[in-house]
């Protein structure tokens, strides 16, 4: 898969979170990033940076992808079985 778009995303509020997929030798990688959205004029921006108030979205936000990652990683280790098989 190609790393230009994420393979998944969860957003709570102005809060959100990508989740990049990566080939690697032992089967596939996930790596997250998590940005802040707002509005500048009449465009949509984002920053890594956040305030005090958006910090319990972000722990909710990286706690939704730990879980997202570990279902994913579970999915992958079954079809990778049922490949060899």
């Amino acid at each position: 898969m190609a790393d230009n778009r994420p393979i998944h995303e969860i957003r709570l509020g102005l809060v959100k979170a990508a989740i990049w997929q990566h080939q690697a030798d032992q089967g596939f990688r996930y790596s997250l990033s998590i940005k802040r959205i707002y509005r500048k004029d009449d465009r949509w921006e984002s920053t890594t940076s956040f305030g005090r108030d958006d910090l319990p979205l972000v722990i909710k936000v990286a706690d939704l992808a730990h879980s997202w990652i570990f279902q994913q990683q579970a999915m992958d280790r079954t079809n990778a079985s049922d490949e060899a098989a």
